[in-house]
C-alpha cells in the first residue's frame, strides 16, 4: 500500500479556478495528489487546468463535495491550516511537525490536510472537524498555492526515506473516521440535553471544549462503540 495515496488536499470554497490548479501543481511537485474540494466557486474551469500545467490529472480525479463533512467523513486524522489564533483553538501545531506527524498517523488511516478560503479561512465550526491546527510563520500572508505547498513540502522532507513512500504497518487499533466522530458528537449532544446537563439556551462553548477533548484522545472504532453503548444506558435511565 502506497501510504501517500492517503493524505487529501483539502480546498474549501476556491474562489477562484486559477488557485485550484495552482494546487494541484503544488501538491503533485511533493507527490500529494488527491485533491478534494469543497463547493468550489468554479470548477471545472479551463483557468485551473492552464495554471495546473502538468498535475491537470490531479484536477480530472478531483472529488467534490458540498461540505467539509462530508469531503473528510472517511478519514481519521484532519489537521486545519488557520492564519489567526481562535478564542478556543485546536491542538495547535507547527508545519515541521505536522509533516512528521502525517507519516505517523497514516499508519492508521486517511489523513487530510485543510486550507480555508482565500478571503477569511476556516470557520469556527469548520475547525470543529480537526484534530489539530497549524500556522505558517510568515511575514506576510500566503497565497493559497503557496501555503499548500510548504505544507506538502514538510510532508515529503518528512518521509522516513525521502522521495519514497513506505506502506502500512497495519499496527494499532483501528481509529474511528470523522465521519463516526460525528455520530459520536450528535448522540453525545442529545444524551446531554436529556439529562439536563447542556442547557440550550446557555450552551457556551460546552460542546466545543468536548469535541477537542475526544480529538485529542484519538478514540478507536471500539472506544466509540463503547461511549455510544454509555450514552444510549444514560438516555435510557433519563427516560425511566
Amino acid at each position: 500500500m502506497n501510504l501517500v495515496g492517503e493524505i487529501s488536499i483539502v480546498l474549501v470554497e476556491p474562489s477562484h479556478p486559477g488557485n485550484i490548479g495552482a494546487v494541484a501543481r503544488a501538491a503533485k511537485t511533493m507527490g500529494i495528489e488527491n485533491l478534494v474540494l469543497v463547493n468550489p466557486k468554479q470548477f471545472p474551469d479551463r483557468q485551473a487546468t492552464v495554471r495546473a500545467a502538468d498535475a491537470a490529472d490531479v484536477l480530472d480525479h478531483a472529488l467534490v463535495c458540498t461540505s467539509l463533512g462530508d469531503a473528510v467523513r472517511q478519514c481519521t486524522f484532519v489537521a486545519g491550516t488557520s492564519a489567526r489564533t481562535r478564542g478556543l483553538p485546536c491542538l495547535q501545531i507547527a508545519p515541521r511537525e505536522l509533516g512528521r506527524q502525517v507519516w505517523h498517523e497514516l499508519e492508521r488511516g486517511p489523513v487530510a490536510i485543510v486550507f480555508g478560503r482565500e478571503s477569511s479561512g476556516l470557520s469556527n465550526e469548520e475547525m470543529d472537524l480537526c484534530h489539530s491546527a497549524t500556522t505558517i510563520p510568515s511575514v506576510s500572508s500566503l497565497n493559497l498555492a503557496a501555503a499548500v505547498q510548504v505544507i506538502c513540502y514538510e510532508i515529503f522532507m518528512a518521509a522516513p526515506q525521502r522521495g519514497s513512500f513506505p506502506g502500512s504497518t497495519g499496527s494499532g487499533d483501528v481509529l474511528a473516521a470523522s465521519g463516526e466522530l460525528e455520530l459520536l458528537f450528535e448522540h453525545l449532544q442529545a444524551a446531554l440535553l436529556e439529562i439536563e446537563f447542556l442547557d440550550p439556551k446557555q450552551p457556551r462553548q460546552l460542546m466545543r471544549r468536548l469535541r477537542r477533548l475526544y480529538h485529542r484522545a484519538r478514540l478507536t472504532q471500539v472506544e466509540v462503540n463503547i461511549l455510544r453503548g454509555i450514552l444510549s444506558a444514560t438516555r435510557k435511565a433519563a427516560s425511566r
